[in-house]
């Protein structure tokens, strides 16, 4: 399944070039945001409602792609979680970097069709894109093993770790959490429908330009590592966002005016 949010922060099923609204229909989901009604729907996914987003599909009359303005499918994660270095750099490297990670704020996350907003030129000496797979935790994982990682996913997004660098003292906090850093979407992508997370090719384009295009087998520690080793720090929840780490090779610059594109397929 394909979720997404749209319009007003509504939820939706994406399906055949069309969407279907759920929101209506989940009345017995007390949400008071966006954020709080999918993670309720990913917390219960298969217990409840897989089964019930796909009888509303079935009922409920499918609105076309021109009348959707689609929003980030996960407005506002509780967390978000950042791989740091967590590529070979296609050869480069013999051996992954240690494992390392950050906080990302929850308020960088925007949409499809929405801004990237830079901070003054003299703030930094660059900003960089760094396309990434996202990983959404489907329950709570807290000293989770390898063996069981994946029993921890519900699914997949495309995600940007957007970054300044430069001017300033390397920190995570002022390279990467800007608002609007966090571009995401346009789709909540479920696990079953990912036949190999680890063999996924990563694409972004700016202003037509292909700058980044790699593959996840090229990560340094696995999306099973990566849970083990994160939730032996901190508990991870329902609706949750692991930024799993870029591929170097490509990374450019973004200023005012650059439209990127992303897939990853």
């Amino acid at each position: 399944m394909k979720l997404v949010m749209y319009n007003n922060y509504q939820l939706g099923l994406y399906q055949d070039d069309q969407v279907y609204n759920l929101s209506e229909s989940l009345t017995e989901i007390n949400a008071p945001t966006p954020q709080d009604m999918i993670n309720a729907v990913i917390a219960d996914f298969e217990g409840t409602y897989r089964a019930r987003i796909k009888e509303i599909a079935g009922k409920v009359q499918p609105i076309p792609m021109d009348q959707v303005h689609l929003r980030p499918p996960l407005p506002r994660p509780g967390k978000i979680v950042a791989m740091a270095a967590n590529y070979f750099e296609n050869g480069a490297l013999s051996e992954p970097k240690p494992l390392n990670g950050f906080l990302k704020s929850p308020e960088s996350v925007i949409g499809e069709g929405e801004t990237v907003v830079l901070p003054a030129a003299h703030q930094a000496a660059v900003f960089h894109h760094e396309a990434e797979l996202g990983v959404v935790i489907g329950k709570t994982a807290a000293n989770v093993s390898e063996k069981d990682a994946y029993d921890h996913i519900f699914g997949y997004v495309n995600f940007n770790d957007v970054s300044a660098r430069g001017l300033h003292p390397t920190s995570f906090l002022w390279m990467k959490s800007h608002d609007t850093f966090g571009p995401m979407g346009p789709y909540l992508v479920t696990a079953d429908e990912i036949a190999d997370a680890q063999n996924l090719q990563v694409r972004l384009w700016v202003n037509g330009e292909i700058r980044q295009d790699y593959n996840t087998s090229d990560m340094g520690h696995k999306i099973p590592k990566m849970i083990e080793w994160l939730t032996s720090i901190l508990q991870l929840d329902p609706g949750d966002l692991i930024a799993s780490g870029t591929n170097h090779q490509g990374l450019g610059p973004i200023q005012n005016g650059d439209v990127m594109e992303m897939e990853i397929a």
